[in-house]
């Protein structure tokens, strides 16, 4: 018998964003998986890879997809995530963060797929952080509400789900925009000023811990809500300023301001931040710390 034959099948919509990435890395890695990526653009990113172009926002696209792969697994890690032009593109942001997902879960009810949906802490209004699971969320801005939308979404769709809350995604990625760990340190390398916000308080993920939690969630078959978040709660410019200690950079050029001081056009969650407690427990989910995962980076990247 071919081994090909009992090989878990799993679809990756977003397959070109951070995370959509370090899955496909993971998934192709360790051969247990037939991986299928699929995003918005014509191409991948990443080289050599089973890839499909589609565009979420349309229904039959989405369906025949699905249907053509027939996925024991997918992961929806796409999303329009411009926080301040979902203000003003309501429309695509809506098509794609909460109609996307319901012609997701619709089609992977039928084949009976397990669907890992990735939503976010900006579903609360940041006044108490950081939050459990079952906190009354209430968002601030459009990019929120979809968010939100989205989860409830899933929970009437009757498809097999698991939620997970993440926050202020960080980690070393091949293709795309550079994080923010690597914009800072270019930033700084290059002895340009930065203005990094102090009232913003979260709990950033590492993306290769997201990975593994969702491998977790996979190998329990756990369903329902879990937040997955870093292990270190701290503000946007304590975060800024250990990156600049780790790689020894000028932190005279890093500006703290308020946010209110950046004028932008959706209002953030200040005090957020996700508590791991559930994933710990019922997962075995172990995030690194900070440092480590400088550490990490400064590896990959040859930083």
């Amino acid at each position: 018998m071919s081994f090909d034959l009992i090989k878990k099948r799993l679809l990756v919509f977003g397959s070109n964003g951070m995370l959509g990435q370090k899955a496909i890395e993971f998934y192709s890695s360790i051969g247990d998986y037939e991986v299928l990526a699929s995003s918005f653009e014509d191409k991948p990113f990443l080289d050599d890879i089973n890839y499909v172009q589609c565009d979420l926002s349309n229904r039959n696209e989405v369906k025949k997809l699905v249907y053509d792969f027939c996925p024991d697994y997918i992961i929806n890690a796409a999303a329009f995530t411009n926080v301040d032009l979902c203000e003003t593109e309501r429309e695509t942001a809506w098509k794609i963060n909460v109609k996307g997902v319901e012609y997701i879960a619709e089609s992977a009810r039928v084949i009976d797929a397990h669907l890992i949906h990735i939503s976010s802490d900006y579903i609360f209004d940041g006044k108490n952080g950081p939050y459990l699971e079952n906190d009354l969320p209430n968002p601030l801005g459009y990019y929120a509400r979809t968010k939100l939308a989205s989860e409830n979404a899933l929970k009437i769709s009757g498809v097999k789900n698991t939620i997970i809350r993440t926050n202020v995604l960080y980690g070393s990625t091949k293709h795309g925009r550079p994080d923010f760990v690597k914009w800072v340190v270019d930033s700084l390398k290059a002895k340009k000023q930065i203005r990094i916000v102090t009232d913003q308080i979260n709990n950033p993920t590492f993306i290769d811990d997201l990975v593994q939690a969702i491998n977790k969630i996979f190998e329990s078959r756990k369903e329902g809500l879990y937040n997955i978040g870093g292990s270190d709660f701290l503000s946007r410019l304590d975060f800024t300023l250990m990156i600049a200690d780790f790689f020894k950079l000028d932190k005279n050029l890093i500006i703290p301001i308020k946010t209110e001081e950046l004028n932008q056009a959706a209002r953030r969650p200040l005090k957020s931040g996700l508590i791991t407690i559930k994933a710990q427990s019922e997962l075995g989910y172990k995030p690194h710390s900070i440092l480590q995962t400088l550490e990490l980076i400064k590896k990959e990247l040859s930083l």
